[in-house]
This record gives structure tokens, C-alpha cells and sequence, in this order.
């Protein structure tokens, strides 16, 4: 049995065991998680995204949205009664990867599909100071006049199927006409528009 002091003035021993003891209790931590139904089986009613939902998505990341906006919502009771049903797991099963975050410089967007209309989304990412004055949110124009293009859009839908999610041959087939050539403000919002609308009637 080593002794204490021995560890402590043995710094490579001791980065070792630190390494040993930390990997032990995430792999315990973790490894249940992959067999649990609440975190593999999706939650009743969960689709996978349409075409245009997934190159919204995709809009969505490259923009930087998920770094002012989270998408999970705490179990607590100022969360939900601002916000709306907390998140679970199982409505995530189809996200690759997860856009939980973790700062809010602006409100928690998981609950916000159909929370708004069209207008008021095209409106809050022309000038977001058009709907909400105190805002410091940043304008994005150019959503309105740059194209969707969808030569890719199939390649992402069968890379996403090789690790679970549901995509039809039919949808991938149709992807590329269904999305190629849209305005991407189109896309961001049709992803929005989705966004937590599975569990939007539970409480």
C-alpha cells in the first residue's frame, strides 16, 4: 500500500492515479446512460427534422445562436413557469450534437416553436430592436437574400442515419429539391418553428 506522503512528492505517480480515479467515476457516471430508456428512446411524437428544419439547423449553429441561446430547460419552478415543461432526454435522441448550452445572454429557446409567428421571427432577425427595443441582439440581413443550398443536404441526412436517426430514403431522396434555393431565413425559422413543439402541451 503506497503511503501518502509517497504520492504526493512522486508527481507523475500522482497525475496517474488522479487520471485512474477521475476516468473511474465518469465511466460510472456515463456508461449507464447509454442503457437507460429515458435517455435512448425518444419521447412520444419526436420526428426527425425535415429537410429544411436540418439546414436551419445548420444556419442556426453557424450564426452562433446556441452560444447566446440555451435549449434546456432546468426542472425548477422559475424555469418552467417561464419557459415551459423541462427538458428531457428523449426528446434529444435525434439531435447531433446536443445545443444544450449553458449561458443565457438571451432567452431559452427550447419551448419556442409556435410560440411567435413567422412575421414576428423574420421581423426579430431583420432588426431585433423592431420587436424587442431593449435587445442587444445582432441584426442578420443577409439571411434574407443568401440561398439555401442543397448539393449537401442528402449527405448530411445519411450521415445523420448512420447514427440513428430515422431519415427515409424518400426524404433524403427529396432533400436536396426541397431545400435547394430557399432564402435561409426560411430554414432558420422552419427550425425554430419545431423547436420543443413535441412536449409544448405537457406540464
Amino acid at each position: 500500500m503506497l503511503k501518502h506522503d509517497t504520492i504526493e512528492k512522486n508527481l507523475g505517480l500522482m497525475v496517474i492515479l488522479v487520471i485512474i480515479v477521475i476516468s473511474g467515476g465518469g465511466l460510472a457516471e456515463i456508461v449507464p446512460l447509454f442503457f437507460q430508456k429515458q435517455t435512448t428512446v425518444p419521447v412520444e411524437g419526436l420526428k426527425p427534422l425535415t429537410a429544411l428544419q436540418l439546414e436551419g439547423r445548420d444556419i442556426y449553429m453557424r450564426e452562433g445562436c446556441h452560444v447566446c441561446h440555451t435549449q434546456q430547460i432546468r426542472p425548477f419552478r422559475a424555469e418552467t413557469e417561464r419557459y415551459g415543461h423541462y427538458s428531457v432526454a428523449g426528446e434529444f435522441v435525434y439531435d447531433h450534437p446536443f445545443l444544450w448550452g449553458s449561458k443565457r445572454t438571451g432567452p431559452d429557446l427550447a419551448r419556442v416553436g409556435g410560440r411567435y409567428s413567422d412575421d414576428w421571427h423574420r421581423a426579430h432577425l431583420y432588426n431585433p430592436r423592431d420587436v424587442v427595443p431593449e435587445s442587444i441582439m445582432p441584426s442578420y440581413p443577409w439571411l434574407f437574400s443568401d440561398k439555401v443550398d442543397g448539393e449537401i443536404t442528402p449527405k448530411k441526412m445519411l450521415a445523420l442515419r448512420s447514427v440513428g436517426v430515422p431519415f427515409t430514403d424518400e426524404a433524403i431522396a427529396s432533400s436536396a429539391a426541397d431545400v435547394d434555393g430557399k432564402p435561409e431565413i426560411q430554414a432558420l425559422i422552419a427550425y425554430l418553428q419545431q423547436l420543443g413543439t413535441v412536449m409544448s402541451n405537457r406540464r
